[in-house]
């Protein structure tokens, strides 16, 4: 079911109704009762699927109560082990068993061989990596004997497929998200207004920005052989701001729904475009990702306490796996790379804890200086995002060829040039309204400081009507592929 979709409109209030007027008195009926919807809400798409979702809580609530039970070593790591060995099994099948496949075939190919293999068509389950990473994260914090795990298996269950953040995130930890499951929860008004602020939010996002963009960017991707260097450029700007109104959006939706049923979710997106530097950047895109994968993976490595080639190594690893879980491309691993090869001279030259702070947190305006670096990162992201959207490898060199070509200063004519123009004034509103809210976790949450109910009701009717006048038709978000 999509956030932007009727069945949605239908579900979201009668989930509320029941939720708080039906079994408000009572944990465990809230908690089944978020179970069932949740399980209802992803059924929606493709009922199959749900028995993938209950088997691994099953496996990972059976490991957690057994790795709390034992103290032997080698018990334990067998357990781990088979959570490991569960989940990533599942997600690697129905990710990337093709690819592992074809990418066999095509290294035999490249030494003049041909070898037969067999193809399978696998449906990719919708927020199979998110819900993957969320379970391991709870088995393998209890393997550190980090959290304690629980016995309640409906309240696990209700924590890995709550339906706000189930195919998208923010990638919860049990840390976090698992105690508010045994706590008793009060309708907060203040918290369901702010809640229902920071969906409209994610709704301008989703269909003003990402899906307006995404007409011309989808447009200019498919069709970049026929098109000018200049016009290719105006793609992929066209593309940077659809996958992150599409992502963040979506982020800001799922929190603010969590809200409204006494949820807090963590951040999961700060304003990254305003970064400056790459560091800066990754501490503010997908951060329950990125914290996942600096936790789990690059710490574990030995993260920045070795040597600077071992601190290299992690890097690298990181990067790679981060764009391996995008999906099953060797465009994401280059795009992963790539975003290593930016990071690693921040690195030898210890600034990639530098920009910690907000830009101008204190400041109305920007130095000049600081304009040019999130300029600079800005860009570096727009090229690496070429070989994040691009089908291949050789569509993305190609594509980068085209603008680095004699038509880089040549607009090939795109029908109708008003909306083209119309879109990019939206995006400019957007990123003024984004910079005035950049010290807050969404960008309308700033209005709160204005006394003038006026002056605040004004701005969230103006929004709705946006989102109704300028709202695209795009349905699917992104990373539901992912």
């Amino acid at each position: 079911m999509l956030f932007n979709s009727f069945d949605f409109a239908i579900f979201l209030p009668c989930f509320f109704l029941i939720y708080w007027f039906v079994f408000y008195k009572n944990l465990k009926w809230q908690n089944a009762f978020i179970v069932i919807s949740s399980y209802l809400f992803y059924g929606w798409w493709d009922y199959r699927f749900l028995s993938l979702i209950a088997f691994s809580t099953l496996v990972d609530y059976l490991v957690g109560i057994n790795l709390n039970k034992s103290d032997n070593k080698i018990r334990r790591k067998i357990l781990l082990i088979v959570s490991l060995v569960v989940n990533l099994g599942l997600l690697g099948f129905f990710k990337y068993y093709n690819f592992f496949v074809d990418s066999f075939a095509d290294t035999f190919r490249v030494f003049g061989r041909e070898i037969g293999t067999s193809s399978l068509y696998v449906i990719l389950p919708v927020g199979i990596s998110f819900y993957t990473f969320q379970t391991l994260s709870y088995t393998i914090d209890i393997y550190r004997k980090k959290i304690s795990p629980t016995k309640d298996l409906i309240s696990f269950a209700a924590f890995v497929s709550f339906f706000p953040q189930l195919v998208a995130g923010p990638i919860e930890r049990a840390s976090n998200f698992l105690p508010q499951f045994f706590t008793k929860r009060k309708f907060d008004y203040n918290l369901a207004v702010d809640g229902l602020k920071q969906m409209l939010w994610g709704f301008f996002k989703k269909m003003v920005i990402a899906d307006r963009c995404a007409e011309y960017a989808n447009f200019v991707f498919n069709n970049s052989e026929s098109l000018s260097g200049g016009t290719l450029i105006l793609g992929v700007f066209f593309f940077a701001f659809q996958i992150y109104g599409d992502f963040s959006g979506y982020s800001d939706i799922a929190i603010g729904t969590a809200k409204l049923f006494g949820f807090n979710l963590k951040q999961n997106f700060a304003f990254p475009y305003f970064s400056r530097d790459i560091a800066e950047f990754w501490r503010r895109w997908h951060i329950s990702l990125t914290s996942w994968f600096r936790d789990y993976v690059y710490i574990p490595l030995g993260g920045s306490r070795k040597s600077k080639i071992v601190n290299i190594r992690n890097v690298i690893i990181v990067f790679v796996l981060s764009g391996f879980w995008h999906g099953a491309n060797w465009t994401f691993v280059i795009w992963g790379l790539l975003n290593a090869v930016y990071f690693i001279p921040l690195l030898l030259l210890n600034k990639n804890r530098k920009n910690i702070d907000i830009v101008a947190e204190h400041k109305k305006g920007i130095s000049l200086k600081e304009l040019g670096m999130m300029i600079f990162t800005f860009l570096l992201t727009l090229f690496a995002w070429i070989f994040f959207r691009a089908e291949s490898i050789n569509h993305a060199v190609q594509y980068i060829s085209t603008i680095f070509s004699e038509t880089v200063f040549v607009y090939t004519k795109i029908d109708n040039p008003f909306k083209v123009i119309t879109t990019i004034v939206l995006i400019i509103i957007f990123i003024y309204i984004e910079w005035i809210g950049r010290r807050n976790k969404y960008a309308i949450e700033c209005l709160s400081i204005y006394k003038s109910r006026f002056l605040k009701w004004m701005v969230f009717y103006l929004i709705v009507i946006m989102i109704f006048v300028f709202g695209g038709m795009q349905q699917n978000f992104i990373y539901f592929q992912f």
